[in-house]
């Protein structure tokens, strides 16, 4: 058989838990190879999500959900330096409205304890009022210091850039479509490009994860995909709204729909859950908006409506098992990341340590000892002072040019975030990594710029530019108008 790529680990699915298990992996002396099916890493549910890192009060006692979300919240605090990652430790509320709902949390009290959450307690209303001054109906409320929120999609790419800056690969367009077996072990991955030769698969492919382990042979869970849906609104009322996490009393199906802060000054409101068969869409609805904002306006009435700059959804992967499958399966040589919905994000490193360290307990990989744990530092122009602007600007004058009016993005930051290890190839891409685009006029005055950027340091034509994935060109040839 003719292999076009030899590793020991293939790891499948570029979200963020397959990057932190691609960055764990780096640390041993193997061969590791990322594969993602889309043209960039964090395209399904690292790319719409609430953003939170979690404390870790939710999840039932002992479950994986609630291991993997303290370790990966403690994790995180660690990750933030070396990764430099976009995070705000704001800490979270979870409101009671009632006597019923008071009940509610004093029991989110006692298992955060027994799932080993530290400083949580219960605040009176009027300690509520001091630090969320805008809600309304309030009784009181759990409050959980660890809590914090981040930069997704950054804190994906940081992942896989960490991995590849210490031997590892990342294949993107290359998609699964079967396994190579021998003896009744994994032996090779089939995909579009070829057969990939290895001895180990990590499945992380988030909403295909059954099918991809289906493929494998193992029909041990199956993934049922949740919808749900979110109302961002423009950074100039988040003075109106809240300041940091706001979560309702939660429901058996849901955290519910909360009033959160972002990194980046903005609030969103958000997400509804609502199950559905198709594993692709992302379309938000009339209902969907509907319910989202009848919930939020329990706790603020007088919503910003008109401040809305975008509406967006992302699908959760509901394992049949209720929680995380994680770690080896009954097939040799297969392992599984799956069902990594809320709170996946937060877990996504203690997920990668865990599985990665059944594999290794079996394959007996060394540790490196030359392991680089840290990123270069990178500053957004947005956050330097007015000196480091003047030095940057100084060392590449295409800082000096501003792209994005609303996020203040420039050419310089843009080129670097196609030019790094696990570069930017559309405008989307782009606007996952600096932000170009994600402000109140939603890429409407940069958009075409940024494109002609992409065009010219990919040596490609500005009509083969993609806005992002599929054919989604931000300028056509003349003959096809």
């Amino acid at each position: 058989m003719n292999f076009f790529k030899e590793a020991d680990v293939v790891v499948i699915g570029g979200g963020i838990v397959g990057t932190a298990i691609l960055r764990e992996l780096s640390k041993y002396k193997l061969k590791a190879v990322l594969i993602e099916k889309e043209h960039d890493v964090a395209m399904a549910t690292t790319a719409a999500n609430s953003a939170i890192l979690h404390a870790g009060f939710d999840a039932p006692t002992g479950s994986h959900k609630a291991v993997m979300n303290v370790r990966g919240n403690i994790m995180f605090h660690e990750l933030e330096e070396e990764l430099n990652l976009d995070i705000r430790w704001t800490g979270s509320l979870v409101v009671a409205t009632s006597d019923d709902e008071m009940f509610s949390i004093k029991e989110l009290l006692a298992r955060g304890k027994a799932n080993g959450v530290q400083g949580l307690k219960i605040l009176s209303k009027e300690e509520v009022l001091k630090m969320e001054p805008n809600l309304q109906n309030v009784k009181g409320a759990l409050w959980a210091p660890s809590a914090g929120v981040i930069w997704p999609f950054t804190a994906c790419v940081s992942f896989a850039e960490c991995a590849v800056q210490n031997g590892a690969e990342v294949l993107r367009n290359v998609e699964c479509l079967g396994f190579v077996k021998e003896n009744e072990a994994i032996c090779g991955v089939e995909t579009n490009e070829g057969v990939i030769k290895t001895k180990y698969v990590i499945n992380a492919a988030g909403i295909y994860s059954d099918v991809i382990a289906k493929l494998a042979g193992d029909d041990s869970f199956s993934i049922s995909p949740r919808k749900g849906e979110y109302i961002l609104f423009d950074k100039a009322v988040s003075g109106q709204l809240v300041n940091g996490i706001v979560f309702p009393t939660p429901t058996k199906k849901s955290k519910g729909i909360l009033i959160c802060t972002t990194t980046h000054g903005n609030v969103f409101i958000g997400p509804n859950a609502n199950e559905q068969d198709d594993r692709e869409d992302r379309a938000v609805t009339a209902a969907g908006m509907d319910e989202i904002i009848k919930s939020a306006r329990k706790l603020i009435p007088d919503l910003p409506l008109n401040k809305t700059i975008t509406e967006f959804a992302g699908l959760r992967a509901v394992s049949s098992t209720g929680d995380f499958v994680l770690g080896k399966s009954k097939i040799n040589g297969f392992y599984n990341a799956a069902g990594i919905q809320s709170p996946g994000l937060t877990s996504a490193p203690a997920i990668a340590e865990y599985v990665v360290n059944e594999l290794i307990s079996e394959a007996k990989y060394t540790v490196k000892e030359n392991f680089v744990k840290d990123l270069p530092r990178r500053k957004p122009f947005l956050r330097m002072t007015n000196e480091e602007r003047e030095e940057r600007i100084k060392q590449n004058k295409l800082y000096g040019r501003v792209v994005c009016r609303c996020e203040t993005v420039t050419e310089g930051e843009i080129v670097d975030d196609i030019h790094s290890s696990v570069g930017a190839t559309t405008v989307d891409g782009v606007k996952r990594r600096c932000r170009a685009g994600m402000g109140r006029c939603q890429g409407g005055f940069c958009e075409p710029t940024v494109a002609l950027i992409l065009a010219r340091e990919l040596g490609i034509s500005a009509t083969e530019v993609m806005r992002s994935k599929g054919k989604s060109p931000i300028y056509y040839p003349k003959e096809s108008r």
